[in-house]
Formats: C-alpha cells, sequence, structure tokens
C-alpha cells in the first residue's frame, strides 16, 4: 500500500535529513506538490530545531550545497550543519526554474534566504507574544529566539513553530540581515558533497540502483533521420533473459546487466534506411550566410553607423569570427533511472530542468503531470543541456513498456555523437576610428540559429524516434547578447540574422553565445587598437565608463604585471592578452589577463598564465566560487583550443577522445582568481560569466607573441600552421 505523507510528518519520521537524500518510490509517490511564494515550500523546522530546505535549482558542481544553505543559515541564526538540503526533486521542491543562466545563487538563492528572512520575522513574532517582549528587542540566534538585553528566557524554534508550519507567504519585503552582521555568509565553508566525492562513496545516478532493476541500451540509427526498416532479434537468444524493445524507430535491449545490455546490443541485426541530412562541418559557415533566415533583428541602434564608417575613408577595419559546433563532452556517459507503474511513474536524473522536463514527460508516458516525478541525482558535469534528459527518456519509455525499474546508461559514443550541441555561430564586424584613436563606429551582423521562446523542452531522442508527442521547438539560450562594445562607441549597430535551423540538434552550453559574441568583440577591439598603435588595455580603460568594469580590468592587468606598450610584442614569443564582459550588460564583470606562447613550427599553443578578476556582488562562499571560475576558465580554454565536433552527411564522426580531445592536466595554466566582494549589492551568477571573456584573452595573447590573428576556433596546431602558411 502506497502512504501519502506530508513533508512534515516526514521530518518528523526523520529526525535528521541528510543532503542529496533520496527516499524509496512509495514512500512519496503521492507528496503534494508546493507553490513557489510560501513559506512553508523552501522551508521546513523539525521539531528539534534542525531545518531542512527545498531548492528547486541543482548542484551540478558549482557549490550551491553549501551557499544556498549559507543563505539560509545567515537569516536564520544557525549553523550550516543544522541545515539539511534537498534538491530537484519535483514532488518536494518548489519550482524555481531550470539550474541555467547563472541563476543558482542569483535567483534561486536568493528567494530561498527571502523565505528565510520572512520565516525569521514570524519566529520572532510568534516569540513575542509569548514572551511578552518586543519584537524589536529579540533576535534568532543558535536556533532560539532571545532577547537582545542578554534575559535568560528563550525560545526555541522547533517548540515556537509546532506541527502545523509557518503558512505564510513569502514577504518579499522581508528585512536582511545587515552585511556588517553576517557570521556564515561569506565564508569559505567547505562544501558537504566533497568527502564523499573523493572516497567514492558518492552516489551519482550511474550509481543508484532499485530491486529488480534492468539495464537498457538504446541502438541508434547508422544516420540522423534514418529509418528502422527491420531487426533480427535472434542473437539475442545467446543471452538469457535479454529481450529487445520497438517502438516504430526507437531500437533498445534490456537484460540483467549492463555488460549483458551492451552484449545484447551487439546482437541485434538492425537494417536501416539511408539517410543524407547533414551538410558536413566543412560547409556550416558557408550555408549560415546562404540562410534562408526566418527573422532578421536589430538589437542595437545608436548614432549613426553608416556615416561614421563613410567619414572614416581607409581607417575602417573588417574582420569575422567563427564558433564552431560543439558537445558538452561531460567525462561520463549520460545515465538515468526510471520506475514507470500504471498510474505513476519516478525518474531519477542529472537534469538541470526536472520541473520544466516534467509535462514533456507525462505526455511522453501519458500520465497526468502531477503523477510523474522527476528526481534530481549528480551526474557527470554538463553546464547545459547534454544527454541526461535524452537518457532519462530513453529509461522512461523503457519501464513503461515492461513495467519495472529500467537503468540506461549511455556509451562515449552515445554522448559525443547524440547530445544536444552548443550550435555554431558566425559574426562578422567593421568598426573605425578618428584621428586620435578613438572609436567612432561599430557594425556586429551575426548569423545565429533561432532560439524558440517559452517552449519547454529541446525535442528528446526517444519519443521523437517513437512517434510520441513532445512540444518542437529548439532552445539554444540567450545566444545573441553582449555582441555590442562596451567602450562608449557613439554610433553602433548590432544585427541578427535568425537562420531557422542548427546543423545538428542545438542546446544552451556554458554560458550560450555570449563566449563567441565576445571572442568576436573583444578581439576586433584589439585589432582596432594594433591599427592605431594603442596599447589595446589602456584603450579599454579609456572607454569604460562603469566603475565597476575599470575595477575589473584594472585589477586583472595589475596582477598580471601589464606593462602599457602596442601590440605585437616587439620581442615575440610569450604574448599578453586581455578581455572584459560585463554579462549580459546586467550582471557580472570579468576582466580576464593572460599569457601565452605560440610555437610556431608545431602551430602548438601553451596558455602559461590566467588571471580572473571578477566581480559578481556579494560573494557568499568564496572558496566554492574560485573553483567555479577555475572551472569556467579551464573548461573554456579547452573549447577555444581543441574542441569541434566534426561530421559528414550521415552522422557525428567525432565521437571518442581521439577524434573529440579536451583539455587535459599537463596543459592547465597558472590560474589566480581575484574576487571582488561587494557586501552591499546583490549576488550575481559565477558559473558562467568567466568563461566569456577566455577565447578573446587567447587569440589577443597569441597575436601579442607572434602578430598572428586567429578568429576561427578551435586554434587547433593544425589551424595554426594553416593561418601562419596564409600570413607568410
Amino acid at each position: 500500500m502506497t502512504t501519502a505523507l506530508s513533508r512534515r510528518d516526514l521530518l518528523k519520521a526523520a529526525g535528521a535529513l541528510v543532503v542529496g537524500f533520496t527516499l524509496p518510490v512509495p514512500v512519496l509517490a503521492n507528496a503534494r506538490s508546493v507553490a513557489a511564494d510560501q513559506v512553508d515550500s523552501f522551508l521546513a523546522i523539525a521539531p528539534d530545531g534542525s531545518v531542512t530546505i527545498y531548492c528547486g535549482k541543482v548542484d551540478l558542481g558549482q557549490g550551491l550545497r553549501i551557499a544556498i544553505r549559507q543563505m539560509a543559515a545567515e537569516e536564520l541564526g544557525l549553523g550550516v550543519e543544522r541545515i539539511a538540503l534537498i534538491e530537484g526533486d519535483t514532488d518536494l521542491t518548489p519550482d524555481q526554474g531550470p539550474t541555467a543562466g547563472s541563476t543558482g545563487v542569483a535567483k534561486g538563492g536568493v528567494q530561498i534566504r527571502q523565505a528565510a528572512a520572512t520565516a525569521r520575522q514570524a519566529l520572532i513574532r510568534l516569540a513575542a507574544q509569548r514572551l511578552e517582549i518586543a519584537e524589536g528587542e529579540l533576535d534568532l540566534m543558535d536556533g532560539e529566539v532571545r532577547p537582545l538585553s542578554g534575559d535568560n528566557r528563550a525560545l526555541g524554534i522547533g517548540d515556537l513553530l509546532g506541527e502545523g508550519g509557518f503558512g505564510l507567504a513569502l514577504d518579499p519585503a522581508a528585512p536582511l540581515r545587515r552585511p556588517s552582521t553576517y557570521k556564515v555568509v561569506g565564508q569559505p565553508l567547505p562544501r558537504p558533497d566533497v568527502p564523499a566525492k573523493v572516497t567514492g562513496r558518492h552516489v551519482y545516478v550511474h550509481d543508484f540502483t532499485l530491486p529488480g532493476m534492468l539495464h537498457g541500451r538504446v541502438i541508434r540509427p547508422n544516420a540522423v533521420g534514418a529509418t528502422l526498416l527491420s531487426v533480427d532479434e535472434t542473437g539475442l537468444k545467446a543471452i538469457k533473459g535479454a529481450r529487445m524493445i520497438r517502438i516504430r524507430d526507437f531500437l533498445a535491449v534490456l537484460a540483467d546487466s549492463e555488460w549483458n545490455a551492451i552484449r545484447a546490443a551487439a546482437l541485434l541485426k538492425p537494417v536501416w534506411s539511408e539517410a543524407a541530412t547533414l551538410s558536413g562541418h566543412e560547409r556550416v559557415r558557408d550555408a549560415m550566410k546562404a540562410g534562408p533566415f526566418v527573422a532578421e533583428e536589430t538589437l542595437v541602434a545608436k548614432g549613426d553607423v553608416d556615416k561614421a564608417l563613410a567619414e572614416a575613408g581607409d581607417r575602417v577595419h573588417r574582420a569575422e569570427y567563427y564558433w564552431p559546433v560543439q558537445s558538452h563532452a561531460s567525462l561520463g556517459p549520460s545515465c538515468a533511472v526510471a520506475d514507470v507503474r500504471s498510474d505513476s511513474a519516478t525518474i531519477w536524473t542529472a537534469s538541470q530542468a526536472t520541473h520544466r522536463f516534467r509535462p514533456a514527460f507525462a505526455r511522453l508516458l501519458g500520465l497526468p503531470e502531477d503523477k510523474v516525478r522527476l528526481v534530481y541525482l549528480d551526474g557527470s558535469g554538463c553546464y547545459g543541456m547534454n544527454g541526461h534528459d535524452d537518457a532519462a527518456a530513453d529509461a522512461a519509455l523503457l519501464s513503461k513498456a515492461v513495467g519495472k525499474p529500467v537503468r540506461v546508461q549511455w556509451s562515449r559514443e552515445d554522448e559525443l555523437g547524440w547530445d544536444p550541441k552548443g550550435p555554431p555561430q558566425l559574426l562578422a564586424l567593421e568598426g573605425c576610428r578618428d584621428e586620435n584613436g578613438l572609436i567612432t563606429g561599430w557594425r556586429t551582423e551575426m548569423w545565429l540559429p533561432k532560439a524558440t521562446a517559452g517552449l519547454p523542452n529541446v525535442p528528446l531522442l526517444a519519443p521523437q524516434a517513437a512517434g510520441l508527442p513532445q512540444p518542437p521547438g529548439l532552445i539554444t539560450g540567450l545566444i545573441a547578447q553582449n555582441g555590442d562594445p562596451p567602450y562608449g562607441v557613439p554610433a553602433q549597430e548590432v544585427k541578427v540574422h535568425w537562420l531557422a535551423d542548427a546543423p545538428l540538434r542545438p542546446s544552451n552550453i556554458r554560458a550560450p553565445g555570449k563566449i563567441a559574441n565576445v571572442f568576436a568583440v573583444e578581439s576586433f577591439f584589439d585589432e582596432l587598437c594594433a591599427g592605431a598603435q594603442l596599447d589595446p588595455l589602456v584603450a579599454r580603460l579609456q572607454g569604460l565608463r562603469d566603475l565597476r568594469g575599470l575595477t575589473v580590468v584594472t585589477r586583472a592587468a595589475a596582477r598580471l604585471g601589464w606593462k602599457p606598450r602596442p601590440s605585437p610584442n616587439p620581442e615575440p614569443g610569450i604574448g599578453r592578452g586581455a578581455a572584459y564582459v560585463h554579462y549580459k550588460r546586467s550582471e557580472t564583470y570579468v576582466a580576464i589577463a593572460m599569457e601565452a606562447e605560440l610555437d610556431k613550427e608545431s602551430g602548438r599553443i601553451r596558455v602559461r598564465r590566467v588571471v580572473c578578476s571578477h566581480d559578481c556582488g556579494l560573494v557568499i562562499n568564496p572558496d566554492a566560487l574560485r573553483l567555479q571560475i577555475e572551472g569556467a576558465i579551464i573548461q573554456t580554454l579547452s573549447r577555444t583550443l581543441l574542441e569541434e565536433v566534426t561530421f559528414d552527411s550521415h552522422r557525428v564522426t567525432a565521437t571518442d577522445w581521439t577524434s573529440y580531445p579536451i583539455l587535459g592536466f599537463a596543459d592547465i595554466p597558472e590560474i589566480e582568481v581575484d574576487l571582488v566582494d561587494r557586501p552591499d549589492q546583490p549576488p550575481m551568477g559565477g558559473g558562467e560569466a568567466a568563461a566569456t571573456p577566455v577565447p578573446a584573452a587567447l587569440a589577443n595573447a597569441v597575436f601579442d607573441a607572434s602578430g598572428l590573428r586567429l578568429r576561427t576556433v578551435p586554434f587547433t596546431p593544425e589551424r595554426v600552421k594553416a593561418a601562419i602558411m596564409e600570413s607568410s
């Protein structure tokens, strides 16, 4: 018999909860939904005064498990050791939107902090009535409401609240504690998940099992767009208990172990139709300019750019930049576990958007939305939608077919061949300076795949192959941002030619679009500086009008030991480069200064040193933030130096670590992170912004070292040597 428990019942029964716990399916299969405007949706207080936070955002490795607890602890006057965190469970946590766009702390954490502040005010109000002391003379400290006078009377928060919960709407005006009183926020507290991770005890989704669970493998077609004509399954007789599942073009095997599922998949003999739907990666750049286009959009229009360019004469400069299709290249392949019954379903997934995918899975399974539960468990890193949600759809479809729990783990070939990709971007820029070297006109022209707004998900492979309902649409993120220079250019224009589609199924990938756009803008700015024999960093300082921007640029340059001079370096060999971003023009400020060297004979670029000055407002946990920034820098160096998805007319051809290499430990440079803490400002994102200036800073450093301008990513040795030959 299934028993429906409220979250308060759960707290009473459990006593103390651990971070990231997962309960068996029957216990909470009918748990109530939670509203995102209620305090009780975000936190619950147990009789012993411990607190559980319910967070719709999830920790993908960015340190939310400590940062969110610190934010709540500060308002509740507790130590983080007394706070448990449950994340990304659609039955238990409120829908705070997907964990994307650097919103984990900036939106998710801020909302929870406001709920905690509302709870604090309510607890003080209750205590004031019982103690007959004015609210202003009380505070919440160490799990008790105490008089500020030092009076020994105190009431524990568990005793104050009782069994009923708060029953309060979240108050956006509830006062927060003053920065001068912070005891927890701003401290480098250790991440609670790290000990189990480094000792191999942490349960990733790959490790999760259920009684009676089967293992599934999906057999992908030999070409994108191919259909399944027939399949010979006689080979499965060699593996006891193995069986085939076919739903139109969806083909899979099930077995009692992962190894038997792999063996069974290899024994099937499917026949697929011929399909040659792809252009091949070499043709993407030209195809983007050719269209067809679904829309033309002007994003920035300031001053008269045409007039500025016409008056500049031979001081006009033009350049074109290209960013290729890229994979998330997660170190571990995607995995999920599903248990689909006739009237309900629970899916364990590493999705960044459990709430957003709930309707899609309900449609896929033909179940009411409130009978479908998605539970977040850690997977391999993604920072954007990789194959996690597809693996979950695979598992759900197979579990429904057999009425048993099913685990699906992708292969490396699946992951690199079939995960949704970061889309290609092409940018053409032209600009001009006056006689004094000041930029007077700037135009950015973009060719980008259209990001369809308002749709719940990227099309998933399983329902697509099975012919089952799902909303169509492409979600690539806000990829047109940061295409304009931040340096006070009087005449600016940014135009986008929106393409209907991308060459491969597109997805949001870390700092979607902004990395390519800042690569073009900040590289082109340096090109204009070089043409006028100006030091590019001094020129940035002269053009910036934002004090926070000036601060990060100055600090990054100072820490690198920047000495003003034009580029390229008159003593070639080692070069320095800089790049700056005000992320989305409304969020985090980042400046990167970098040293790199180029071996012209081999074409190999070696990044020696990276300095990042980073201002995301209030810093919740400096250690966790530094780790996040370092990871963003390393991942983006890999994307800049090595990563490009290759494909022919049939399929992706970069499906292993040889054909799709990523940066290794030996190539990681010295990284210095300079945090600009602003306790008086709201916290902003730390997951994406630091990635965006990296490619431009590297391209500028390579130019400074060699006089070679690289405008196409990745900067592979082969591409570098070709550029050297072309320039000689």
